[in-house]
């Protein structure tokens, strides 16, 4: 691919609903086009729909931009609040608040033939649809309204008929070179005239998106290949507007990313779970780690290499080495490399990241218990295990209780006849310990041996004794920060409910 010179890419969602992952792909695709050739990322709010379009919505778009930290350059609001302004002559980027500026462009596109008005109702639209269905037909708008004359027009008029605006479309095939797919073309009867105003004047989706293209001359869009069917009608009236000297005169080149599918092979709707932003977020991803796998849904920086960071994704970024494939989402892969950055991260840090984690409402014990020196004594055990941070809280919270949560299922998984006679050995011998992680592994382990059994064997009850689950930190660096008092005394009880004592 050609180095472009002066990219300026859109990142353009609606505010409705939570942020999709989909649509989080697309804005990684297009930060990475834009920091890799040195260019500008326009964060643009497409919120000309009043009926679906919220503030709250609005407001998580811009907080999940920035905990992700896909920076923008030209937007809505600063990406750092306290850097003063976003920057950018070509806003301001909410449509909301362009609307003189459609107006004024759909009364252009009119007078110079490019447009006209449409009064044909929803239910002629129907009946003349069905009719070509039936004959074989492409059966997109016919072209009724095309060349009304001044009288047919008053006509409609005096009848109280409200009309549409539509763009008329070129009666050649549009051809363009896709920079993922390729050269495609369209052949005119599958991409008829379509509606640019609606019939209370409120521009469309279909104008007020090249539209802003051109003035805020975006030189490359990248989106979903959902979008890809209304391509042709973009670069038609691309073209028109260049001709109304609307912009620098310049049509986008386009790249379409590949679907994201779900479960059963279909693709990933905002009504799939693990479609919404927010669940990532709870869960206590890093940012980086669900970016890295995003990165993936379509795109690779290496066969054989499936780890990297943000860095190296926008070094080795070019769109045209995107996969035209649909992409399978993978939770547990995602969750496989979330893993792995947490593992990488400098000690303080991961340290930091656990935080919210650590306090409530996840946090099961009252904040006084929560000794911070001990939890970072405790951290670097918990970060070789960990799959997302919010995994912290019932591995540490055995050290903060004053009584472990106990597992059902642990507890019989353990506590098998026999147990109480281990438990009641290893009690003896810990008492005895120096209490420290390798002591009080040899206790355990001596114990063990008196009734035949293994360590690992042997520490079950005693894990589940002290913290309530048959799974967790390493045991007895576990015990050491617990001390000797607390640990005896789950000892104990486990023995008392097991009628051993």
């Amino acid at each position: 691919m050609t180095e472009p010179k002066d990219v300026r890419v859109r990142f353009c969602p609606s505010p409705t609903g939570n942020p999709h992952v989909g649509l989080i792909r697309t804005a990684l695709f297009n930060w990475a086009f834009a920091r890799h050739h040195g260019g500008t990322l326009v964060f643009r709010i497409e919120d000309t729909d009043a009926a679906r379009d919220s503030e709250e919505s609005y407001e998580q778009l811009l907080d999940a931009m920035r905990w992700l930290g896909i920076d923008w350059d030209e937007g809505p609001a600063p990406f750092d609040e306290a850097s003063g302004g976003s920057g950018g002559p070509h806003g301001p980027y909410r449509q909301s608040q362009r609307t003189e500026i459609y107006a004024d462009v759909a009364a252009r596109l009119q007078e110079a033939g490019f447009a006209y008005p449409c009064y044909c109702t929803a239910d002629e639209l129907e009946v003349r649809r069905e009719a070509a269905r039936k004959e074989g037909r492409p059966s997109g708008y016919d072209g009724k309204c095309r060349e009304l004359t001044p009288e047919q027009i008053a006509a409609f008029e005096a009848e109280g008929r409200t009309h549409i605006v539509r763009f008329r479309m070129p009666d050649e095939p549009i051809t363009f070179t896709d920079l993922v797919r390729g050269e495609l073309t369209f052949a005119p009867e599958n991409v008829t005239d379509y509606g640019i105003v609606r019939a209370n004047g409120a521009p469309l989706y279909t104008l007020v998106n090249p539209v802003d293209d051109a003035l805020m001359e975006i030189t490359h869009v990248l989106r979903g290949e959902d979008l890809l069917s209304s391509t042709p009608r973009q670069i038609a009236l691309y073209r028109a507007l260049a001709q109304l000297g609307v912009g620098n005169g310049s049509t986008p080149a386009f790249g379409h990313l590949p679907y994201v599918m779900g479960e059963g092979n279909k693709k990933l709707s905002k009504r799939d779970p693990q479609a919404s932003l927010n669940l990532y977020r709870e869960r206590g991803f890093l940012p980086q780690g669900l970016l890295n796998y995003l990165s993936l849904l379509g795109w690779s920086i290496a066969e054989d290499r499936d780890i990297f960071t943000l860095d190296e994704m926008i070094a080795a970024f070019d769109i045209t080495d995107v996969n035209a494939n649909p992409a399978r989402f993978d939770l547990k892969k995602c969750e496989a490399i979330n893993a792995t950055h947490l593992r990488e991260l400098p000690a303080a840090e991961f340290v930091s990241a656990c935080e919210p984690w650590l306090r409530a409402p996840y946090a099961p014990w009252p904040p006084e218990s929560f000794d911070r020196a001990a939890f970072e004594e405790l951290a670097p055990l918990a970060q070789t295990r960990l799959t997302v941070l919010s995994d912290i809280t019932a591995n540490v919270d055995f050290l903060f209780l004053d009584e472990p949560v106990e597992d059902e299922a642990s507890w019989a998984k353990a506590m098998k006849p026999g147990a109480e006679n281990v438990l009641r050995s290893a009690r003896t011998k810990l008492a005895e310990a120096v209490w420290k992680a390798e002591a009080l592994k040899e206790a355990v382990l001596a114990a063990g041996e008196e009734h035949g059994l293994k360590l690992g064997k042997a520490q079950a009850p005693v894990r589940v004794a002290v913290t309530g689950h048959t799974v967790g930190l390493p045991l007895f660096e576990s015990l050491e920060l617990l001390g000797r008092e607390r640990t005896l005394a789950r000892v104990d009880a486990a023995l008392t409910k097991l009628g051993a004592v």
